[in-house]
């Protein structure tokens, strides 16, 4: 069944989007909030609808920085932090996605690995609609705030901060640290970072506050 979420946004690009032309959706909202999911639903309504290859997610993690610059920067214990992040990179990236002239390469960031790969993404210059995900395209704050203009559509996502809690230490379980290392990376670097996305966010276009 398809969430009322995607079934708006399945309207409001009807209404909208104009074939042959471009759209670029940002999806936001705190580590844990689900963004992936609901992103990946509404590209795969939207290419069960209208023919495989018209929508796609771009994830904004593949601009994690390297672990090694963490390191040299002292930083490396609160990565996923705003100033973890090639920004720079970010913007050119949505730059070229939103002037849809070429076919555009992008990161993809590993978490087995917390490392990302150069290039092993690609978008074709042909797809229609663009979903680009991350926790910060909305943060109110140079150089974040340049993202903007690119946005033809923003959407926040969030469960409750007891949820994205509860989220975030199963992550960790899953990934095979203890429950003693998850709860520690979760307070110590996942809720900060959540706090961050929750309080210095600029409004978006739509909220969906999440059960």
């Amino acid at each position: 069944m398809i969430s009322k979420q995607v079934q708006h946004l399945l309207s409001w690009l009807t209404n909208y989007h104009q074939l042959g032309t471009r759209v670029v959706i940002a999806v936001v909202g705190p580590p844990g909030a689900g963004k992936s999911t609901f992103s990946e639903e509404l590209v795969d309504t939207y290419n069960n609808t209208k023919g495989d290859g018209q929508a796609a997610v771009i994830p904004m993690d593949g601009f994690h920085l390297t672990n090694e610059i963490l390191v040299e920067r002292g930083r490396l214990d609160r990565k996923g932090a705003p100033d973890t992040f090639d920004v720079q990179g970010l913007i050119s990236l949505v730059r070229r996605i939103k002037q849809a002239d070429a076919d555009v390469r992008y990161p993809i960031f590993d978490r087995s690995i917390e490392a990302s790969h150069i290039d092993a993404g690609l978008l074709p210059k042909g797809c229609e609609v663009v979903v680009v995900e991350g926790n910060y395209l909305l943060l109110d704050e140079a150089p974040w705030s340049e993202l903007a203009p690119y946005f033809d559509l923003t959407v926040f996502t969030s469960p409750t901060f007891e949820e994205l809690e509860r989220r975030l230490i199963q992550r960790w379980l899953d990934h095979g640290y203890t429950q003693q290392q998850a709860e520690q990376k979760a307070w110590k670097n996942d809720l900060p970072n959540a706090k961050t996305v929750v309080e210095r966010s600029r409004k978006a276009d739509l909220v969906f506050d999440q059960d």
